[in-house]
């Protein structure tokens, strides 16, 4: 019965350093996946870097050729950059993002939402972890592909100006709050319909509104797990290849201004790429590369360094509580040993009038503590599966959350710790056996 509650305190112990530090683990890839799918991990941000910069012209004393001297634009982002850093190792795609500004979308019954143009290559979106819910990208001109978010929230002109002048006249009212939350959620069925790029030039007392030509919708991506409707209505983006931003940029040129409204930089040059590594492992390297082209180079691994340092501490602290409860197991175990000593006096007598010296007497007791904090750690290690079975069940049951795992290395932690444990609380027992005067206990008994 000693030895058994021995076992049972000393599996409990165990049990708490293993579920301590695997949901200390599970916690942190949860975590880290959720971030990873907001921030990308895998992914680096390349923009032009430094020098001076060129305006395509000649020098000041009007020999100048016209031609842009790349000279003067170390840091340029180019096609022949984009190439090299394509070809680089552990690359696994690089493709332009290029940021083109805000634009309002019209379908053909004239519902609006404002988006957010980025020109990009349409056939590289599934390379950056994008997924097509319809359709999917071609390269014809005219095609553009939107995100989950741009089918979300279009309204007709009428019904917004009068939706916006009621919450501006009643900005509390709840029922008109809650028509804009049902609207600002409901989906439009966009897949292979036509829309219109609408632009509008403030700068005059009349404000002048440009429509481009029609546009096809080839696909519509996935929503981001994790995130609801109301999240995914914020950020509406519409992909539109390089050949339709050329096409976009002739049309949405207003009488009074030489410029697009779309904000492209000059044909052969980029203002942002992405760029996607095999492993994040290979991120530094892969950067320190694509810096030796004059271009600056930003990935987000300070947010895992954070995270990770977040939940180092957590893990510290779980095992502080496993340790603490090691501790008072180790003391039942002293106990019970020791009581075991007292017991088996006779025999520690015998075993020393047949030869046995102390050394041996002590390696018996030290073993013998040992085996029992094996049987223990190995009991530990089939409760901390019994409670991850459990936690996973409590947390699957309340909806979509972290799945709880246990490591493989976290075993041998856990089982590590039961054994140091039945040793360290077995050396006192084990001195006090050695020390038994072997005649008077045979008398005694």
């Amino acid at each position: 019965m000693v030895t058994g509650l021995c076992m049972t305190g000393i599996s409990i112990g165990c049990a708490a350093i293993i579920v301590a530090l695997s949901v200390g683990q599970s916690a942190q890839v949860y975590v880290t996946e959720q971030v990873n799918q907001s921030f990308k991990m895998d992914e680096i941000m390349v923009s032009p870097g430094g020098g001076i910069p060129s305006n395509g012209k000649g020098g000041s004393g009007g020999g100048g050729s016209g031609e842009v001297n790349e000279n003067l634009d170390p840091g340029k982002l180019t096609d022949q950059k984009l190439k090299i850093i394509q070809g680089l190792n552990h690359v696994k795609a690089a493709s332009p993002f290029q940021e083109a500004g805000y634009l309002q979308l019209v379908t053909i019954d004239n519902k609006i939402a404002d988006v957010r143009i980025i020109v990009a290559d349409l056939q590289m979106l599934t390379e950056y972890d994008h997924k097509f819910k319809q359709g999917g990208a071609n390269g014809q001109p005219g095609t553009i592909v939107l995100n989950y978010g741009a089918t979300l929230g279009l309204i007709d002109l009428e019904t917004r100006q009068k939706l916006y002048e009621s919450m501006g006249n009643d900005p509390f009212n709840q029922d008109i709050q809650e028509q804009y939350r049902k609207l600002s959620v409901q989906p439009s069925e966009l897949y292979r319909k036509q829309i219109q790029i609408q632009a509008q030039d403030y700068s005059t007392t009349t404000p002048a509104t440009k429509l481009s030509s029609p546009l096809q919708v080839g696909g519509i991506l996935e929503g981001a797990k994790g995130i609801d409707d109301m999240q995914a209505s914020y950020d509406k983006i519409m992909y539109i290849s390089p050949e339709t931003a050329a096409q976009l940029s002739k049309e949405l040129v207003f009488d009074n201004s030489t410029t697009s409204v779309l904000n492209l930089p000059e044909e052969g040059s980029y203002n942002a790429v992405t760029v996607k590594v095999d492993d994040v492992a290979n991120i530094k390297s892969v950067e320190q590369m694509i810096q030796k082209l004059s271009l600056n180079a930003q990935d987000n691994l300070f947010q895992q360094e954070m995270l990770k340092e977040q939940f180092d501490m957590i893990k510290m602290a779980a095992l502080g509580i496993g340790v603490f409860i090691l501790i008072i197991a180790s003391i039942s175990i002293i106990v019970a040993m020791t009581m075991s000593t007292h017991q088996r006096r006779r025999q520690i007598g015998i075993m020393k009038v047949l030869g046995a010296n102390m050394g041996q007497i002590r390696n018996m007791f030290i073993t013998e503590a040992a085996l029992l904090g094996l049987l223990g750690g190995l009991l530990g290690v089939l409760f901390s599966y019994l409670i991850v079975m459990g936690l996973n069940k409590l947390v699957g049951s309340a909806g979509d959350g972290m799945n709880f795992f246990i490591p493989p290395m976290n075993l041998p932690i856990g089982i590590s710790f039961a054994i140091m444990t039945g040793v360290l609380s077995g050396i006192y027992p084990a001195i006090s056996a050695s020390r038994t005067d072997a005649l008077t206990a045979i008398k005694r008994d």
